[in-house]
């Protein structure tokens, strides 16, 4: 079916219920053929005749061995000579053909596949174009690591759809098995099919003790995101068109896999992300929201403002399921824009595929990253010297998108994110570049003192600084590091966030640096010296204290913190039962645990006595001790005479109300948001004053505040509803 010609939500839930009808059918699983069954082979050394992958094919030349078949990690029954890759056969019948009501693939390969059934491509992964079979030396996109070597599970892909392809007797499984180059060091196929049948008793064989029971969602307290490709295998990239819908039937309802797409329903593109955590079967995508005619949407989606570049982040390794929600959330409270999110439950393509996080995609827009645009006239004075994005990364193989530094201990990349680097001119370019430089230039020499505060705006350093280190991050400073520039007719410091990818935190990592709750991770983790520069001015590590101990008294006393973390659990509840049945890693080993708990209640009392004991190391050791502060419940955003602007009561439970530090009337448009993201209330204060807020109908939580003038952010902060 095409999803052009769906025109209405029921035609599209027809579609992709189909399989969860079938698969509600099954009484068990079996295994019909095994890796280490005898399969006919031959090395990819030349172009075999074009009709390899059909029943009627003549493979008596070929040889024949237990599968799988490669070298160089000691997972292969039979071991090949280097080779660009490897054509695989293998004949089955079927017993009783109106039992099968699901089929499935489960496949470890390095680097790619392409995988037919009775001449019929059923699936592919890295390689080539669907319905084109790629040649003997055909080059795949990346390289690919098998995983069951090291304890984990094979990629899965659902055939219920092409059931109708087999027959009782002669059926033929045929794999084509890529390697990346015939010089690479690995190469792995190990490959199993299995049927889901509605009769009882064992016809064909046992699972293997790995195989996860496909997943059935009939209802979930979390939106339920449906996406589906016609049929395509999503790649790294290009991004490939789809149709996605949203059932989002809001806080406190329960969503049904039959209720209608409420939230969103239509078209978008998508392409998997991530680096290391593209090595894990659960994959992470990128997904822009898309006209009909392949045009930006920009569209409000779960509450959150109107864009067309999302995440979804799909947590692994990560077994509370909710660390980067605790990172974003301790980070919101501070009142600076993080990436607003949502957990939700997701579908691809009639396959569950578990708990997932949706995530704005940090870019420049006034809803997230409040920056000037620069424009390609944007060359000589004011206009040039504002509204970069940057970020410390990994470098971005076959593209040219940034420059290295070579400052600190050892080489580190910084990406220009926006504007892009490729399509910046190269007036900005060097601009970006000579300004990182040169700030690099004084922070690590003898004007750090005197200079620091002209190049960085330092409240957001310091609440970079402490999110990251609550979450003893291992990546802080180092990986997914943003940083923006504003125009110096706005300041034009350098401002530090939005955080982003707290995966590996929390305890979740056993390499690098001491994964405990106690110690400093910065000066483990980070290549970057004139960071540690900063810290160490006392200025600093005074306002730090008084931050820390703001923060610690209200949005982020350990009570307010556990009391969101059981929130978060309680939504889970379910969820994290399909989740784990669908990925079956609780027990075990998945890189880079630490701490292997057996069970989510494990896991979420680990999680939760980590940060207990962080929060208390760092009260005892935090920086700047004895420092004499004030109370500021604001975020600057480095305007030095931008009035100072106080809510209280805070916590408030009935009303509250706003002014100025100095009792002179505030200026500029007031905008509070809920803690889902939702504008709760918008005053300009330049067309009248605003008495009390009656608060009382609204719900508990902490809630965001800014102050804009000519559009751009000046103040911001956050308050508590109880």
């Amino acid at each position: 079916m095409n999803r052009k010609d769906i025109g209405t939500s029921l035609a599209f839930l027809l579609f992709w219920i189909v399989p969860f009808i079938s698969v509600a059918q099954v009484d068990h699983y079996e295994t019909i053929i095994y890796e280490f069954d005898i399969w006919r082979y031959r090395s990819a050394l030349s172009e075999p005749p074009g009709n390899w992958m059909l029943p009627g094919f003549d493979d008596s030349s070929w040889q024949q061995g237990p599968g799988g078949f490669g070298y160089g990690d000691d997972d292969d029954n039979v071991n090949l000579s280097p080779t660009n890759g490897v054509y695989m056969r293998i004949e089955f019948d079927l017993v009783d053909m109106a039992a099968v009501q699901d089929m499935i693939l489960d496949i470890d390969y390095d680097d790619a596949f392409v995988a037919y059934l009775n001449g019929v491509e059923v699936a592919r992964e890295n390689i080539g174009v669907q319905g084109i079979p790629p040649s003997f030396d055909d080059q795949p996109y990346d390289y690919h690591e098998a995983v069951m070597y090291e304890g984990g599970i094979p990629e899965r892909f659902e055939l219920v759809d092409d059931i109708p392809l087999l027959v009782e007797e002669g059926n033929v499984l045929a794999v084509h098995v890529l390697n990346h180059s015939i010089n690479s060091s690995d190469l792995s196929s190990r490959v199993f099919l299995s049927l889901g049948l509605s009769s009882t008793g064992i016809i064909y064989g046992e699972t293997p003790d790995w195989f996860q029971t496909p997943v059935f969602i009939s209802s979930s307290k979390l939106p339920i995101i449906v996406i589906d490709t016609d049929g395509e295998t999503i790649p790294d990239e290009p991004e490939i068109p789809a149709f996605m819908g949203i059932i989002n039937n809001g806080p406190g309802n329960l969503n049904f896999i039959n209720d209608p797409f409420n939230d969103y329903e239509g078209d978008i593109s998508i392409e998997i992300r991530g680096t290391s955590s593209q090595d894990f079967p659960k994959k992470q995508y990128r997904i822009e929201t898309r006209t009909p005619e392949g045009e930006n949407n920009n569209v409000p989606l779960l509450g959150m403002p109107a864009e067309n570049d999302w995440v979804l982040n799909g947590p692994y390794s990560d077994k509370s399921l909710i660390r980067n929600v605790i990172a974003y959330e301790i980070s919101a409270r501070t009142g600076r824009y993080t990436p607003r999110y949502q957990l939700c439950e997701v579908i691809i393509n009639g396959t569950y595929q578990g708990v997932y996080l949706w995530l704005e995609k940090i870019k420049r827009d006034v809803n997230r990253v409040d920056i000037a645009t620069v424009t390609e006239t944007d060359l000589t004075g004011d206009e040039l010297t504002g509204g970069y994005i940057l970020q410390i990364d990994r470098e971005n193989e076959g593209t040219v998108n940034g420059w290295y530094s070579y400052e600190g201990d050892w080489p580190y990349f910084y990406s220009l994110e926006e504007p892009n680097y490729e399509e910046a001119h190269p007036v900005q370019r060097e601009y970006i570049r000579s300004y990182i430089e040169e700030m690099e230039n004084d922070l690590n020499g003898p004007n750090l003192h005197s200079t620091y505060q002209e190049y960085l705006d330092i409240g957001s350093f310091i609440d970079y600084f402490l999110v990251n280190e609550i979450g003893k991050h291992i990546d802080v400073f180092k990986l997914s590091f943003y940083m923006y520039k504003r125009k110096d007719s706005n300041g034009g410091k350098l401002f530090f966030g939005p955080v982003w990818d707290f995966n590996l935190a929390f305890g979740n990592f056993d390499f690098a640096c001491d994964p405990s709750p106690t110690g400093w991770i910065y000066p483990c983790s980070s290549p970057v010296t004139w960071v540690e520069q900063v810290v160490s001015v006392t200025d600093v590590q005074d306002s730090m204290y008084c931050r820390w101990t703001e923060l610690r008294e209200s949005v982020w006393s350990t009570e307010s913190i556990m009391e969101f973390i059981d929130t978060k659990t309680e939504e889970l509840q379910e969820a994290k039962d399909r989740n784990f049945t669908r990925w079956n890693v609780m027990g075990t080993y998945v890189w880079p645990n630490d701490f292997i708990g057996l069970s989510y209640e494990d896991e979420i009392n680990f999680l939760k006595n980590f940060i207990q004991v962080r929060l208390e190391w760092m009260d005892q050791n935090m920086y700047g001790q004895g420092a004499e502060c004030g109370i500021n419940t604001s975020v600057f955003d480095g305007d030095e005479n931008q009035e100072k602007v106080k809510v209280y009561p805070n916590p408030a439970s009935d009303w509250l109300r706003f002014s100025s530090g100095n009792h002179s009337p505030i200026n500029g448009l007031l905008r509070i948001f809920s803690p889902e993201g939702k504008l709760m209330l918008k005053h300009d204060f330049s067309q009248s004053e605003l008495g009390k807020i009656d608060v009382s109908s609204w719900a508990e939580g902490i809630y965001l505040y800014n102050f804009s003038l000519d559009k751009s952010i000046k103040t911001a902060g956050s308050f508590v509803v109880q």
